[in-house]
């Protein structure tokens, strides 16, 4: 009774002290992560504080952050900044959410059942590796420059990122959970959303992050070559009059956004995959 007390004593004593280790190191890396940002803002300033480029190819912080209010005030080219947020993320969004809506079904079906998989597996397989803008043609040709192409293009994108990280998932799950489950009686249906879709989850997670990246990218690419609205549109033109103050806030905008969208995408993954952490 004694040993077991002393090691219960010292398993609550490791535990704050593990806490607390883990909350300073948390502070360490943020704190790197903003000198890093200073740095290169620094950095920025001063290149173009000494002129070592060209104001128009490289403006200023100041210059870049007038640009950024007043295109708040009077919008671009007529539009309002938020109309051109708002057309990108529409389109980004309805593709994330049929993809998922698609992909996990099936990816999860295909790792569990060989059928599927040999079904479905293939296809995405001969053009997961096209480029996206490579086939975007074609689809500007069936559906034409507006949405519809867009989000068919983003949904292509998104979907075998997230169709491959839950077959993967799948056929990483124990098997000796599946066969227990079984031997106790459990259906093919208890056993898919009672053990398969919760062991699946951490990376269903991480392939929607995976699929939200390349589809931001293709995103974009899409509306510089087929575009009349939209951040990627607005960057793309503005470089056409070498408007750089508007490309710098453009990316700006596109980089802080995605950061953004990224640490929801982690908040959730932390709310519903709540036991990753203490595996």
């Amino acid at each position: 009774m004694n040993l077991s007390n002393q090691d219960h004593n010292v398993k609550k004593e490791s535990d704050p002290n593990k806490k607390k280790n883990k909350i300073n190191k948390k502070r360490v890396e943020s704190s790197l992560t903003i000198v890093t940002w200073i740095g290169i803002f620094v950095a920025w300033y001063l290149v173009t504080k000494f002129e070592l480029f060209s104001p128009t190819l490289l403006p200023s912080p100041l210059r870049v952050a007038k640009a950024f209010i007043k295109l708040i005030r009077s919008g671009y080219n007529g539009v309002p900044l938020w109309s051109h947020m708002l057309a990108s993320f529409r389109r980004l969004f309805i593709a994330l959410g049929l993809a998922i809506s698609t992909a996990v079904p099936l990816g999860l079906l295909s790792g569990y059942f060989s059928k599927v998989e040999a079904i479905i597996d293939s296809i995405v397989e001969f053009y997961r590796p096209l480029p996206p803008l490579a086939y975007y043609t074609l689809l500007i040709l069936w559906f034409g420059i507006d949405d519809e192409s867009k989000i068919i293009l983003l949904f292509l994108a998104a979907f075998a990122p997230i169709y491959l990280a839950c077959v993967s998932a799948v056929s990483k799950i124990n098997a000796n959970y599946i066969l227990s489950a079984k031997s106790l009686g459990a259906s093919q249906k208890k056993v898919f959303f009672k053990i398969v879709l919760p062991a699946s989850m951490p990376e269903i997670f991480t392939g929607i992050r995976t699929a939200f990246g390349v589809s931001y990218t293709t995103l974009v690419s899409a509306e510089m070559i087929a575009a009349t609205s939209g951040i990627g549109w607005m960057v793309l033109d503005a470089a056409n009059f070498l408007k750089s103050d508007v490309i710098f806030v453009g990316i700006i905008i596109m980089g802080i956004t995605g950061v953004l969208i990224d640490a929801g995408l982690r908040f959730l993954e932390r709310k519903f995959v709540y036991w990753k952490g203490h595996v």
